[in-house]
């Protein structure tokens, strides 16, 4: 029997580019034999309304094209559903698919990942009542994200770097308290990330080495420098040589938390809330086609 796939298209993720790949992508699945019913979303609640009616409708799959956060918005819904998940990259950071193995600038690959059927099944963080695919920031890099978030030049990954330079000019450390399995760490930092992958920001492995299906947290505090140590510290975040610096400390659980006065956490680039922030693991939690 022919596998029935529901293709849920974010089409203004990557200025567009979810849009342009779409019907090459349906177009795949349907030569592969695949039944492919498309679905369009014009706002982000569409997302997991749209992933809902699929879960209900007892569509075999469902395959994603878009970016970090609509990926964040459609793992609500199909996270312990058991329901295969395809991921097509079409976003600026494509942390997740990344995390996974799918291939970034290959949508007719990343489609015959859902053809093939193959399935893995990965962890998802847990904060406020919301499932994160990627990584919690809270410090720098949040108020890097936000800034990102807020720009609308460049494109891509370096509108991350060019945000970075900026925050740098204004940035002096924080107080934190980080508690891991119940144990309080009190310190100064830059930043406290804590993520299932290794990645975020569009391939800055500020959790280098993490595992997406260990069921442990990966957790990396960057401890107080110099701005001009940050800035030579994060090009080495592109390949996780920052490990092993004397500021870099890095720490496993299944449960943090993170507290800090007045900073906003981020989670698969956006907001999540004012810390403190309790994270948690659900292990295996969603199935991935990957």
């Amino acid at each position: 029997m022919s596998r029935r796939i529901a293709l849920v298209v974010n089409p203004t993720s990557g200025r567009g580019l979810g849009a342009r790949i779409a019907p090459v992508v349906r177009d795949r699945l349907a030569a592969a034999g695949l039944t492919v019913d498309v679905h369009a979303t014009t706002c982000a609640e569409d997302v997991g309304r749209i992933a809902s009616e699929v879960v209900a409708s007892g569509a075999d799959a469902v395959t994603l094209i878009g970016g970090d956060g609509t990926i964040h918005l459609g793992a609500q819904v199909l996270a312990n559903s058991g329901m295969p998940f395809g991921v097509i990259p079409a976003g600026t950071g494509n942390d997740f698919a990344r995390g996974i193995g799918v291939p970034l600038k290959d949508p007719l690959a990343a489609a015959d990942l859902v053809v093939s059927g193959k399935t893995r099944t990965v962890d998802l963080a847990t904060a406020k009542d919301v499932f994160i695919t990627t990584v919690v920031a809270g410090g720098f890099d949040s108020l890097v994200n936000k800034r990102a978030n807020a720009m609308s030049w460049p494109k891509g990954s370096s509108r991350y770097t060019v945000a970075t330079l900026a925050e740098l000019r204004t940035f002096s450390p924080l107080e934190y308290v980080v508690t891991v399995d119940g144990d309080a760490i009190e310190t100064s930092a830059m930043l406290v990330a804590v993520g299932t992958g290794p990645t975020y920001g569009g391939g800055l492995q500020i959790c280098a080495g993490a595992t997406i299906d260990d069921g442990l947290l990966d957790i990396t505090i960057i401890e107080p420098v110099s701005r001009l140590t940050l800035l030579q510290l994060f090009p080495k975040l592109s390949k996780g040589t920052h490990v092993g610096h004397p500021a870099v400390r890095t720490l496993q659980g299944r449960s943090v938390r993170i507290e800090s006065p007045g900073i906003t956490a981020y989670a698969d680039g956006e907001p999540l809330g004012q810390l403190p922030v309790d994270i948690g693991i659900a292990p295996g939690a969603l199935t991935v086609f990957a």
